[in-house]
């Protein structure tokens, strides 16, 4: 490469190792090579190269993917994205912004709240999580319920194809009807069409007042079923979060919430967001809702200082989990997503399963909009462990498809779920998958 497409190649183990570890689907095999571009020129430079010698491209932004998507197979080179992390530009009165693949979302609101622009970016996945990232898995979070998920909000991308060519997906307007939905086939591609440099995002307004509730319930079903209620009445909740009695104690354990102790039951978190008027109503509205299901208590932040507190232990939950885990263990963190009037089927058969397996699991889920997450917690070195994980995961999977659902509601299917692709989707539509695959990727090096 000449000087202005050069970027930097890392042939360090140790930088090897960061960019493939971060992961539940972990490999033996490393990239051979780590790249650090710091434009879309020095992107297109690197595709070029490794197009025509035939050189596996592992793109690389966050490295908080739970199904494979930055492992390397076939070896090849990582494309770290470290050094685009730029915000491009903000157009505040269009309510729009401009980034680089390797922006973290919570980043992003911070620098946006810090202007006092009164706008944010509305998908939350996890905090590490970046932009790149992202697009690639389709990803959302808690706030999904309300705001949809990451397709929801891409105005347009720069992609680099795999040829070294770049294009741009659309021009800048909230509407736009021309030519075929460019946006629809890379965001979720999972980074198998073309390498995303550059993204025009939507923002959002931020509400004016907000306020939380914390619901326990004597069993999950209960929980499950007052939540689908919620939904079906048509209450617009900026989220709805549910946390089973085993994730609930594992918080307690941690003690990242102390001096507060919670009821360990199966619990619903809401979120509410509005005006005050539009806010008091909706909290009296699913209070009303879910009173039949036999509710222990009906909490509601009256400040910001009890809203933050009664939101501590749905914030904490990952954290927990991981802090407990012992020497030599993995969490196994998986998703599903089924429609809402199977939703509590699932859930429960799938806590039934890993309790006969004996498995150290729980259930964390957005169940606003019927997806949930099972963490397991298991010894890599014990085989017999490992083994009952994977039967559990699998039969999770199965289960979801049987309910006409999906493998995976938000982590993307990766290497992790490439298994179950061909059974949700079926041959023929695999076919068209391989068709525009070839069409964008012959080498199949992405």
């Amino acid at each position: 490469m000449d000087k202005k497409t050069s970027s930097q190649l890392i042939l360090k183990t140790s930088s090897l190792i960061v960019n493939s570890e971060c992961s539940s689907v972990n490999l033996d095999t490393l990239p051979v090579a780590v790249a650090y571009p710091r434009s879309t020129e020095q992107v297109s430079a690197i595709a070029r190269i490794c197009h025509k010698w035939r050189v596996p491209i592992i793109p690389f932004s966050g490295g908080s993917s739970v199904e494979g998507h930055i492992t390397a197979p076939f070896g090849g080179v990582s494309i770290d994205f470290a050094h685009m992390d730029k915000i491009v530009k903000f157009n505040k009165d269009d309510m729009d912004i401009v980034v680089q693949p390797s922006v973290c979302w919570t980043d992003l609101n911070q620098q946006l709240a810090q202007q006092h622009s009164g706008l944010f970016f509305p998908i939350d996945p996890a905090p590490s999580a970046k932009i790149g990232g992202m697009i690639g898995t389709n990803c959302s979070g808690a706030n999904a319920v309300r705001y949809g998920t990451m397709r929801d909000w891409v105005i347009n991308l720069t992609v680099v194809l795999v040829d070294g060519s770049v294009i741009k997906t659309r021009r800048r307007p909230r509407k736009c009807s021309v030519g075929y939905n460019l946006n629809g086939i890379f965001v979720g591609s999972e980074v198998t069409l073309g390498i995303v440099t550059e993204a025009t995002l939507k923002l959002a307004v931020v509400p004016h007042h907000f306020s939380v509730a914390v619901v326990p319930f004597p069993t999950i079903r209960q929980a499950v079923s007052a939540a689908a209620d919620v939904i079906r009445a048509g209450v617009p909740v900026a989220a709805l979060e549910l946390m089973d009695e085993a994730q609930m104690r594992i918080v307690n354990q941690g003690g990242a919430t102390r001096p507060r102790v919670w009821q360990e039951k199966p619990t619903l978190f809401f979120k509410f967001s509005g005006t005050q008027t539009s806010v008091n109503d909706n909290i009296s509205s699913v209070q009303r809702i879910v009173e039949p299901y036999s509710p222990d208590v009906f909490e509601f932040a009256k400040d910001e200082r009890e809203q933050k507190l009664l939101w501590s232990a749905r914030k904490e939950s990952l954290y927990s989990l991981l802090a407990m885990r012992k020497e030599g263990e993995e969490m196994w963190n998986t998703d599903v997503a089924v429609p809402l009037s199977r939703l509590a089927d699932i859930v429960e058969a799938s806590k039934d399963e890993a309790q006969k397996l004996g498995l150290n699991a729980c259930i964390k889920g957005h169940i606003g909009d019927s997806n949930f997450h099972e963490n397991i917690t298991y010894n890599k070195t014990i085989p017999e462990e490992a083994a009952k994980a994977k039967l559990a995961v699998k039969n999770m999977v199965a289960r979801a498809l049987e309910m006409d659902g999906t493998s995976t509601g938000e982590h993307g299917i990766g290497l992790g779920k490439k298994d179950a692709l061909m059974s949700e989707v079926g041959n023929d539509t695999i076919t068209v998958m391989k068709l525009i695959k070839g069409t964008l990727d012959p080498n199949w090096i992405l």
